[in-house]
């Protein structure tokens, strides 16, 4: 608003005397005192003391004139001084709310919701019981108080103590009606309401039972990019429950298609929720497959080689979920999206970008040799090798999960070895990380598990830094859990499995292994707490009796 809405109101009528036969005396005396206020409000605080006192006279008379005044004043005020404010502030605009006249509420809901930005005073306009007067402005015929009841609502929405109270009230139902208003000031705020309400299970149930779902859906095709991304974050968010992704499925067929055209949009915004939506769409194999058969992966690797974060973020996130179904690895691939992945690896300002991108890349790899073949052709073995020391644990389980899975491939292991990846790996068992740990052991299990040649494995005995040996007798310790003895024991079955003597030799010279594999065999490991350790202990020990006896047999021929 501008400086001249007050004036106008009152400043000019006020002195040609046309309030002088209406007016009280502390009235008078508030009007003269406010214009003065008024002409040097830089130096002025509204919300206390004598200023304050002015403006709540002119707020609670029953002149209407005087309120309007008042509603005008607290909202030009407010639109430039945000501040936490005491009650003494918040009750003379409540009472204006109250008024039946529309330009007194339309102010007065200005004023309320510009001092809503403020945390504090979001709490305190709910205790007050402004929630209950706003959903009474939500109501009003008038579009100007309908829009700026509801901006208020939305911005009390941001604070998680009143989301509760908003969503028992009556205020979603209204909300929801108002998102199909006419009017698109009204909708953009209702519509953004709506997502703040979207942040918590409970609030999302109950804004899905309010009715919320369909009318999100139909605002997707919005020609107001404000509105296209309240909406589509709001799907996004709903999107996280399983049980409303069903229940988005049913509303409306095409939500899928909606959602890959808007990647499509001007708006940058809009395309990156679009790509979280369908991310969060994905986590259900139905939608997996959905996105691929509606073309969506051509919109996704555009974002996918975009420059700017968030939507390469969003892009990738959506492809990690979309790779999990194996129908879908090799639409993937041959879509031209392994290279710009190998490329994403390297992208050291977002781990989580890094960690989607090698997640994708080892989903793609998990069911097919072709896929496996294309995947290192491409260079993804090399660039891992070449960053895993520089990445952070996090997506260094990551690209340890996908050795593992690429050393799967008979075809690739000699490649792999002849790289140097064993003795990468081989460090990486001594790794803090339990996770990283645990796949750098597993990629070396099945790295040597029917090798064509175990002369890079009899090398890596003791080097580097101990070597296969050291790693074996770690894992084997009394000291590890169970899950890391039981891979230690493994390891060494596929190593004597291999047949390779000069490999077998070596382990059956080594007392400290021998000794650890005598001891599991002995021994039993029961955890009450944890049902499934029964299972374990009796695999564990079956194989360590098996690998015992080999090794036995070893000692005695050599």
């Amino acid at each position: 608003m501008g400086n001249s809405c007050c004036s106008n109101c009152f400043g000019n009528r006020s002195r040609s005397g046309l309030y002088e036969p209406l007016l009280q005396e502390n009235e008078r005396d508030a009007i003269a005192e406010l214009l003065q206020y008024l002409e040097n409000r830089n130096d002025t605080n509204f919300f206390e003391g004598k200023p304050l006192l002015a403006l709540s006279t002119l707020a609670y008379s029953d002149n209407v004139d005087l309120q309007r005044s008042a509603a005008l004043a607290f909202a030009e005020i407010t639109e430039k001084d945000v501040r936490q404010v005491g009650r003494d502030t918040l009750n003379p605009i409540l009472f204006l709310l109250q008024s039946h006249d529309v330009e007194v509420q339309r102010a007065a809901s200005a004023a309320l919701g510009n001092l809503a930005v403020n945390t504090e005073n979001k709490l305190l306009i709910v205790k007050l019981g402004g929630l209950d007067q706003l959903i009474r402005q939500m109501g009003s015929p008038n579009v100007e108080v309908q829009c700026n009841a509801v901006g208020c609502i939305t911005n009390l929405a941001t604070h998680d103590e009143n989301k509760t109270k908003i969503a028992k009230s009556d205020a979603l139902r209204l909300l929801v009606e108002l998102a199909k208003s006419k009017d698109q000031r009204v909708q953009r705020n209702a519509t953004g309401a709506l997502l703040n309400m979207t942040h918590t299970e409970e609030n999302r149930q109950q804004l899905v039972n309010a009715g919320a779902i369909p009318v999100l859906i139909s605002l997707l095709s919005s020609p107001d990019a404000d509105v296209q991304y309240y909406c589509t974050t709001a799907l996004s968010n709903i999107a996280v429950d399983v049980n409303n992704r069903k229940k988005l499925g049913q509303t409306d067929a095409r939500l899928v298609q909606y959602l890959i055209a808007l990647m499509g949009t001007h708006s940058l915004k809009v395309q990156c929720q679009a790509a979280l939506a369908l991310r969060n769409l994905a986590s259900d194999d139905k939608y997996q497959l959905e996105i691929v058969k509606h073309k969506g992966l051509p919109p996704l690797l555009r974002l996918l080689k975009s420059s700017f974060l968030p939507l390469i973020l969003s892009s990738v996130a959506c492809i990690r979920n979309i790779s999990i179904h194996p129908e879908n690895e090799s639409p993937i691939i041959d879509g031209g999206f392994v290279h710009p992945l190998i490329e994403l690896l390297s992208y050291k300002d977002n781990e989580e970008i890094q960690c989607h991108a090698i997640s994708t890349l080892r989903n793609l790899a998990a069911s097919s040799e072709r896929n496996k073949r294309a995947i290192v052709e491409a260079g993804a073995a090399e660039r891992i090798k070449e960053l895993i020391n520089k990445v952070p644990p996090s997506v260094q389980t990551e690209m340890t999960a996908a050795i593992a899975v690429l050393a799967l491939s008979e075809e690739l292991k000699d490649r792999l070895l002849t790289m140097g990846m064993l003795d990468m790996l081989v460090k990486l068992t001594s790794s803090p990380n339990l996770e990283v740990e645990g796949n750098s052991a597993a990629a070396i299990g099945n790295l040597s598990s029917k090798a064509k040649d175990y002369t890079p494995f009899v090398k890596a005995w003791t080097e580097p830094e101990g070597g296969l040996q050291k790693f074996l007798i770690r894992f084997l310790s009394d000291q590890q859990d169970i899950a890391f003895q039981h891979i230690g024991v493994w390891t060494v079955d596929q190593f004597l499995e291999g047949g390779d003597r000069r490999l077998s030799n070596l382990i059956a010279a080594s007392d400290d292994i021998i000794q650890s594999i005598e001891r599991i065999v002995k021994h039993s490991y029961i955890d009450n707490n944890e049902e499934h350790v029964d299972e374990m202990d009796s695999e564990i020990n079956a194989l360590a009796k098996r690998v015992l006896d080999n090794l036995r047999e070893i000692k005695k021929s050599s």
